[in-house]
């Protein structure tokens, strides 16, 4: 009797293939979570990271089947996502919006979904980390220092994007890593001008390395370096390091102005993100001609739904303002116009305070975030909204009055023109006398009487806190020009996150707020031009100014000093750090 039942049994499968089916431990239909929600069953995390996982197009059927993925299952989700010509990487493909458009895929059920989470449930293992250190610092102790560690201890790659470059320390440091055998590649924006007379420059000294150094046609104002990234595969974001901020790889960003740089760890996320800016970048750069047998070569293409997007963390970037096309000098970044990335993000934050707005910026040029800034204030007057700018952003009542009559007439000349209207606003407006104006605290890092950057000690951070809740830091300035004719980032880091990343910026802020006012830095300039005569200090501590204390202070010294306004304390600021009686 056994004997019958095991040759039915056996009929049966036979049957079943050669009816082209095949057994499977889920039906056709049925749903993976049974009547609840994906997340609750297994996560929010796994959840992401399935649906990144499967959008790549390198993750085949038979790459599912070795992670444990039941076959049935395995050939349909590759089915699906490489589109009706079974290719994956083509134009017909479709890649999953979310766990739904999976869950919707025959015989994926509840038995490939938890197949599905474990083979990914390791990337939500280790959280995301964050630190910062702040700039000014004793070298030793600054970001440069922090950097030169992280690239020895670099075992594969790193991919640079910098603006400036000039700090010896993390040249050596790259000597040492690409001696050991580690891929370095370079995007420098000083690149494009040291092109033209190439020897004894920085770029030629990082190609003599066997370093690729690159540029491209628009100013390139990244500052963040990838350490063993997601060059080849995805996984590799997972424990890979990104530095980025407001700081270069200079002297000057370590050790004289206010700066931050972020080092995260862990967010398979954030570093998926900046590895593809920086792919767009490489992929559509010029090539800085130096040293011999440097082979371009590019990495794994990272697409949009590669990457788990979670719900606080983000990043955005001035890159997607710009279309790529190639033209006799090479790829050309060209701006789209209306678009408009950065800004409108950072509009969207601001819109959302309740409590506080909290903005340390080099510059604020710009039309969308001021404006947004101001109805913020009109709406809640009660709403702590404070503005610490370097000194350059200081203007005088004439000079407000000034650009308001030649935006009118630029205005007038565009008659009924959109597109030259526009132009109109997008010029260099200083916005900083309008916030004044409408009674915002601002506070001005002062420490010169003329701007001059052979001495300046620059308040060049970039970063907004709103409610104490979300922290957006990064290289973009405040401007039209960074939006429309520069590469920027700007990171959007949320408290339920990185809570003491955005407790350690609040911080900080509190702490340049109040940038020499205790020390008496302002009392003791005062007290030398009006009751001494001694030589009166043009050049001086910083100190923390709002706007009428500054304006008083300029027109103290110079009363003191006639001589300040001629044509050699005009053109030869550096010259000139004291004005003799």
């Amino acid at each position: 009797m056994k004997r019958f039942y095991l040759l039915l049994v056996l009929s049966l499968v036979v049957l079943g293939l050669a009816c082209g089916g095949e057994t499977s431990p889920d039906g056709r239909d049925e749903p993976v979570a049974g009547g609840d929600k994906a997340d609750d069953v297994y996560g929010e995390c796994p959840v992401r990271q399935v649906v990144a996982w499967v959008n790549d197009p390198e993750v085949s059927a038979e790459v599912l089947q070795a992670a444990g993925v039941h076959s049935r299952a395995a050939r349909n989700i590759a089915a699906h996502r490489d589109g009706a010509d079974g290719l994956a990487g083509t134009e017909d493909d479709d890649y999953f919006d979310d766990v739904q458009e999976l869950d919707d895929v025959y015989y994926v059920g509840p038995r490939a979904m938890e197949q599905l989470v474990a083979a990914v449930e390791h990337r939500c293992a280790v959280s995301p980390g964050a630190d910062v250190i702040f700039s000014p610092q004793y070298y030793s102790q600054s970001h440069l220092a922090r950097m030169a560690g992280l690239i020895d201890s670099a075992s594969r790659s790193l991919d640079v994007a910098m603006y400036s470059f000039s700090d010896h320390g993390l040249l050596d440091a790259l000597e040492r890593a690409v001696r050991r055998g580690v891929s370095v590649r370079f995007i420098f924006n000083t690149a494009a001008e040291d092109r033209k007379d190439p020897a004894g420059t920085f770029s030629a000294a990082l190609e003599d390395l066997g370093i690729d150094v690159r540029y491209v046609n628009k100013i390139m104002h990244h500052k963040f370096a990838i350490v063993d990234g997601p060059r080849e595969d995805t996984e590799s974001a997972f424990s890979a390091t990104l530095a980025t901020g407001s700081g270069n790889w200079s002297h000057s960003a370590g050790t004289r102005y206010d700066e931050n740089t972020v080092f995260v760890t862990g967010s398979g996320e954030l570093l998926l993100r900046f590895q593809q800016e920086f792919n767009l970048l490489w992929d559509n750069s010029r090539d800085f001609v130096w040293a011999d047998g440097l082979q371009w070569f590019s990495s794994k293409t990272i697409l949009a739904g590669m990457i788990p997007d979670g719900p606080a963390l983000d990043a955005a970037y001035t890159s997607d303002n710009f279309t790529v096309r190639n033209t006799s000098y090479g790829p050309t970044f060209t701006i789209v116009r209306g678009r408009d990335t950065v800004a409108e993000r950072l509009v969207e934050l601001i819109a959302s305070a309740r409590q506080s707005l909290h903005l340390a910026s080099g510059h604020l040029r710009s039309r969308p975030v001021a404006e947004a800034l101001l109805a913020a204030w009109q709406k809640n007057p009660h709403l702590d909204i404070r503005i610490y700018l370097d000194q350059q952003e200081f203007i005088s009542e004439w000079y407000q009055s000034e650009q308001d009559r030649e935006l009118a007439d630029c205005l007038e000349a565009a008659g009924d023109s959109l597109s030259r209207q526009q132009d109109c606003y997008d010029r260099g407006y200083y916005f900083s006398y309008r916030m004044v104006e409408a009674g915002i605290p601002v506070r001005f890092k002062s420490y010169c009487y003329r701007w001059d950057y052979h001495y300046a000690k620059q308040m060049h951070h970039k970063y907004l806190i709103v409610d104490g809740r979300v922290l957006a830091s990064g290289s973009y300035n405040l401007s039209d020009n960074a939006e429309h004719n520069t590469i920027e980032n700007m990171v959007f880091y949320d408290r339920a996150l990185f809570p003491e990343l955005v407790d350690a910026f609040e911080q900080n802020f509190a702490g340049i707020w109040e940038t020499g006012r205790a020390d008496g830095v302002l009392e003791e300039l005062l007290h030398i031009i009006d009751d001494t005569g001694d030589p009166i200090p043009i050049v001086f501590d910083a100190v923390a100014l709002d706007w009428q204390q500054l304006d008083d202070l300029k027109r103290r010294i110079r009363q003191a000093c006639p001589a300040i306004n001629s044509d050699d304390y005009r053109n030869n600021p550096e010259d000139h750090t004291v004005c003799e009686r």
